[in-house]
């Protein structure tokens, strides 16, 4: 299919499509398209509804929803819960609700189904190596001191107690890899609920969507080259009540000597991963699409892909570090590749 494209967002790995409100008949469902700076990046929200009224309201929930969440989740607001526990690790125990145990929890599922590649605290090695900023190498002495700070086993989550404790002084647990994605579906699950019958949620490179476009058409999403800029992507796939997020080395890095140094880190040598360029995953959820996509490019397209078929209900694209593409199975009869260069 080739779709009409006359709005197209693109953004960190995927891009999408979306249709202006059908004209020429009173009832014909609107689409509302906004954008606002949320969790550090321009999210934008897309509902379709029976009139403009609604569809903007559904927006505005939307927007509200996820505002919440950021005060929960963010380790950038300092009296957040995330910042709260941070604050008292190796100390005591904190208070936490329900979002903040339930993200915690899917974020150590992440780590058992990656085989420890996508690890929620990460974080010191991360910053050590600065890519968000200027970039710089750290010495070997520098991650090893970061090492027992990523233990997953020190984050102790009591349920009855309705607290979170990180048993190591220094850690810290930061949602980055797989709170936009939890994110999304909160927010897409509100604007549902406040009356919009179709809709996409973006919050920067993790998409959720729900229903379809007033034609009756499904989403069209892009996938970003890896290594070509101006929106050059892969191919197209069309979603349904989908998520899907990409994790990729060209979105945070700096180079050196020739050397590409980006965000995501192999837990195992707290140095960038090798073995991909990009990870685009499709699933049910935007948490388990998020999760997923950052402990598979870890993983590499061999064991990555393979883990993509064994789970049910997800699918794949994973650009190899030479530049091949692999797609799963379920991806085949679904995704139109481009002609690359």
């Amino acid at each position: 299919m080739k779709p009409i494209r006359l709005a197209l967002l693109t953004l960190l790995g995927v891009s999408f499509v979306c249709w202006p409100a059908l004209s020429g008949h009173a009832a014909s469902p609107h689409v509302v398209k906004r954008g606002q700076m949320h969790m550090g990046t321009l999210v934008f929200l897309t509902a379709v509804a029976p009139d403009k009224q609604l569809a903007h309201a559904a927006i505005e929930q939307g927007f509200a929803e996820i505002h919440r969440l950021e005060q929960i989740l963010s380790t950038w607001i300092p009296d957040s819960e995330l910042s709260r526990i941070n604050a008292a690790a190796g100390q005591r125990a904190v208070k936490a609700g329900p979002e903040t145990m339930e993200l915690l929890e899917h974020s150590l599922e992440m780590a058992r189904l990656t085989e420890g590649g996508f690890n929620v605290a990460i974080g010191p090695a991360v910053e050590a190596w600065n890519v968000s900023r200027e970039g710089r190498i750290p010495t070997r002495d520098e991650l090893e001191d970061t090492r027992p700070l990523m233990d997953l086993s020190a984050i102790h989550i009591n349920k009855e107690a309705g607290t979170v404790y990180l048993a190591r002084s220094g850690m810290r647990v930061d949602i980055g890899g797989i709170g936009k994605g939890y994110a999304a579906d909160f927010a897409a699950r509100v604007m549902r609920e406040a009356g919009a019958s179709a809709g996409v949620v973006a919050i920067s490179g993790d998409i959720k969507t729900f229903g379809r476009l007033p034609d009756g058409k499904r989403f069209v999403f892009g996938i970003q080259h890896p290594r070509k800029e101006n929106g050059i992507t892969i191919g197209q796939l069309e979603l349904e009540d989908e998520a899907v997020s990409t994790a990729g080395d060209y979105q945070r890095f700096f180079e050196k000597d020739g050397i590409r140094y980006h965000h995501i880190l192999d837990p195992q040598t707290l140095q960038p991963a090798r073995l991909s360029q990009s990870v685009t995953i499709v699933a049910k959820t935007g948490v388990l699409a998020d999760g997923l996509d950052t402990g598979l490019f870890v993983m590499g397209p061999e064991k990555g892909m393979a883990l993509i078929e064994r789970l049910p209900g997800v699918e794949g694209v994973i650009v190899a570090a030479d530049g091949t593409v692999s797609v799963s199975s379920g991806l085949q009869g679904r995704l139109q590749l481009n002609p690359q260069p």
